[in-house]
């Protein structure tokens, strides 16, 4: 099974802001709803934004809204999460994930055991401390 790659996670302060990157090279994203994970230590995956294969309706966990941003570039097959306004409790292992839909991440947790379509990446670390 394929596995999508992620990127651009890194040390930030609190207040900082971070873009994650989720590519492909074996798939065209643009056909499947992509949504973004994260695991603290000790803690479940949970999820945090989605978007639909068109872009058109994008999804964000309740401790999330406001700061993040999903968006997607298909021409290039590739999805971004934007975090902004980052706080130490962001810091964990991102990733992404083919899912079915995306308005279970509309909510205070959601959790996806296995992607839709391949498997779990190695993830990006994102780490927010002063």
């Amino acid at each position: 099974q394929l596995q999508l790659v992620e990127s651009g996670g890194g040390l930030v302060q609190p207040g900082g802001s971070l873009r994650l990157s989720c590519a492909a090279s074996d798939i065209t994203l643009e056909n499947y709803n992509i949504g973004w994970f994260r695991q603290a230590p000790g803690k479940e995956r949970e999820g945090v934004s989605c978007i639909s294969s068109d872009g058109g309706t994008t999804t964000y966990a309740d401790s999330v809204k406001g700061r993040f941003t999903i968006s997607r570039d298909n021409r290039k097959n590739v999805v971004y999460l934007q975090l902004n306004s980052l706080v130490p409790e962001d810091t964990a292992v991102y990733y992404c994930a083919v899912d079915r839909g995306c308005s279970y991440y509309n909510s205070a947790f959601y959790y996806l055991d296995e992607p839709i379509l391949g498997s779990w990446g190695q993830g990006t670390q994102v780490t927010v401390s002063s």
